[in-house]
């Protein structure tokens, strides 16, 4: 039984001169428990795809329905991740975690209770009362994915949440996730431009053309976890999506040099 399913949905921006269509008859259906990697280069409508599935901005034509019932907006079922962080830099680790539960006027001990859970299971406790200014950018993501699961959503968006690292503290977190997902069970739906990166983590990989975005290739990895991004399997899908991938990847760059020379 699908949890989020996206029926033929479009979106279309109107711009002066013209509409850019930015999705086009996407279809998908993503199971419970299940993570899912939207690839491809800058362009390809990942990320807006990932903001209709939130509810924050809506298709032009189609639907998407979650347990049944059609987004029509933000919901609590849908917890958001962002590249950026998205943390009050004048509330402590602690309190940035208890935010969404104190907005939710839940009780101090409940409050209590959860932050330190979700404080443990992040290697967190240390840094309780620091600010997020005196943490790395990896803690400060962990930090960011604690607030999230902190509202125990059923799923989890993420859009692009590591991009901004190296890549010792991105693969350390990948690891994180991956470990948290298998302990809670969570649905999640990861934007990424990293083919190792989509192959390291996810159950199926949804590859997609450059604009108008559509679904290029749907695949399921069947390389069992852990994965080494070194064995021949791994190498080979990596070949076999980075071909997908480059040459959409291609026509992005084509159709910028379009727009440079004003042909």
């Amino acid at each position: 039984m699908a949890q989020i399913i996206i029926n033929n949905v479009q979106k279309v921006f109107k711009t002066p001169g013209k509409d850019v269509i930015a999705l086009k008859d996407i279809n998908l259906e993503i199971k419970r428990g299940e993570f899912v990697c939207l690839l491809g280069p800058s362009g390809c409508g990942k990320s807006t795809l990932l903001n209709a599935v939130a509810g924050f901005a809506l298709p032009s034509d189609g639907e998407i329905t979650v347990e049944g019932k059609n987004i029509i907006g933000p919901g609590p079922d849908r917890g958001m991740v962002f590249q950026e962080y998205a943390l009050f830099p004048w509330m402590s680790i602690s309190q940035n975690i208890a935010f969404g539960l104190e907005v939710q006027k839940k009780s101090k001990s409940e409050i209590d209770s959860t932050v330190n859970q979700l404080l443990a299971l992040l290697h967190l406790t240390d840094f309780r009362d620091r600010f997020p200014k005196d943490l790395s950018g990896g803690m400060r993501q962990r930090v960011a994915i604690a607030r999230v699961l902190a509202l125990d959503s059923p799923i989890m968006l993420m859009d692009e949440p590591f991009g901004a690292l190296d890549a010792l503290t991105r693969r350390n977190l990948q690891d994180e996730l991956l470990r948290i997902w298998q302990k809670l069970g969570k649905t999640i739906l990861f934007v990424t431009h990293s083919i190792e990166e989509s192959i390291y983590l996810a159950d199926r990989i949804v590859v997609m053309t450059y604009r108008p975005g559509t679904v290029k290739r749907d695949h399921i990895v069947e390389i069992p976890r852990p994965r080494d991004p070194a064995s021949p399997e791994f190498n080979k899908l990596k070949r076999e999506l980075g071909l997908l991938v480059m040459e959409e990847q291609q026509r992005h760059s084509n159709d910028e040099m379009k727009l440079a020379t004003g042909d």
